[in-house]
């Protein structure tokens, strides 16, 4: 059966392939896991670029131009957090006490952190302490900052729909990003008290966890009255250096059940009901063994590969033939020498275009260790895989 040109705008139907910028289709290449096909050029994010401008950097040619980036082949709906529970509206960021060369801040997720006296952002600052201590302190100070209906929260949307439909009647995979459950309880108790109240409260991360598939549910329900969405995409830091911080049947009772009534309901309501939507977890640490306790959930797509915990994109990738990776470029080599990284590039990327499914990016935001021209010669062995 023909589908009727005017309904292939990307949210009634696909936009056909000739039709799609070509960024958007290296991309859904990509996620297709398309044998041969060269790599999209992107990058993870930047902790150096002070420094590569003192090195030589040019400081008036935009990144995408110097580097050699595809222009963005997505488009990403947000308003759901990311490494933080989407507080609407967010806590005062405030001094709560001066330390002389450091200063405790109320961060505006209701956190108090130690930074560095004028200097909040670039580095990772002590966690003191978190807002949610109990149901009293959760009732209190964070549940109803996650109301679906707060004007501020709604507001935007408005903003945000007309350049996801241009982008979706362009062939761009439509994204929806949130908060992972983990990372949103860490966000709300801390990472060590977080572990005793799943054993002393489970009520408490049950509610929590409530709470966000009622935000996520309500917010993406509004999404998807405009579009259909290629994707979704959480924020999950659930792995250490040596594993998951959880045990796999601590995230299925506390985790599980809302991941899947939330994919559950995206999957309903999709305008185009024969779109794949892929789902991307992105984590720290060392990933590998909690790959198949998310494909119960049908994880698709995995990031950033941390390869100082351990993880290797080519042994994954022959292990797991239909997960797409991201990531998994050693930042320690990058900062080493040209015959390292050629070391590298060698090992890793003729493999991968071999195999598909591949987007080679550094397996976190590219440090200040990095030299500037080291990472140039590395964009331009990158550059040998981008057609």
């Amino acid at each position: 059966m023909k589908t009727d040109k005017n309904q292939t705008d990307g949210v009634r139907a696909m936009v056909p392939p000739e039709a799609m910028l070509p960024e958007a289709k290296k991309l859904r290449d990509t996620y297709a896991i398309t044998p041969g096909a060269p790599f999209v050029q992107r990058e993870f994010g930047f902790y150096c670029l002070e420094n590569w401008a003192q090195q030589g950097m040019p400081t008036d040619v935009p990144r995408h131009e110097l580097f050699g980036y595809d222009p963005s082949g997505g488009c990403s709906l947000g308003r759901l957090g990311w490494c933080e529970a989407a507080f609407s509206p967010a806590f005062e960021e405030k001094v709560i006490e001066d330390r002389g060369d450091y200063e405790l801040v109320q961060d505006f997720a209701g956190r108090h952190v130690l930074c560095f006296k004028g200097r909040r952002s670039g580095f990772m600052p002590e966690y003191v302490d978190h807002p949610v201590k109990d149901m009293k302190s959760w009732e209190e100070k964070c549940k109803w900052r996650l109301n679906p209906d707060s004007s501020e929260r709604l507001e935007p949307l408005k903003k945000r729909l007309p350049i996801a439909l241009a982008a979706a009647a362009q062939g761009k995979m439509i994204s929806q990003s949130l908060v992972g459950g983990y990372m949103y309880l860490r966000s709300l108790i801390g990472p060590g008290d977080l572990l005793y109240k799943f054993y002393d409260e489970p009520e408490l991360i049950h509610d929590c966890m409530q709470t966000w598939l009622t935000l996520a549910q309500a917010v993406i329900a509004q999404h998807q009255q405009h579009v259909t969405f290629d994707e979704l995409f959480i924020a999950e830091d659930i792995c250490y250096n040596n594993g998951s911080l959880i045990s796999p049947d601590m995230m299925r009772e506390f985790l599980w059940p809302y991941y899947q009534e939330l994919i559950n309901g995206i999957k309903a309501r999709q305008i185009d009901r024969t779109r794949h939507l892929y789902f991307q977890v992105d984590t720290d640490g060392w990933a590998t063994p909690s790959i198949p306790i998310y494909q119960e959930l049908g994880m698709d797509v995995m990031s950033p590969f941390e390869v100082a915990s351990g993880c290797d994109v080519v042994d994954i990738g022959r292990q797991y033939p239909g997960l797409v990776l991201s990531g998994g470029i050693d930042k320690r080599i990058l900062a080493q020498s040209k015959s390292a990284i050629d070391a590298m590039v060698d090992r890793i990327f003729p493999a991968m275009r071999a195999r598909g499914g591949y987007i080679p990016t550094c397996d976190h935001g590219v440090p200040e260790e990095v030299p500037y021209e080291n990472y140039l010669h590395y964009r331009q062995r990158a550059l040998e895989f981008a057609h």
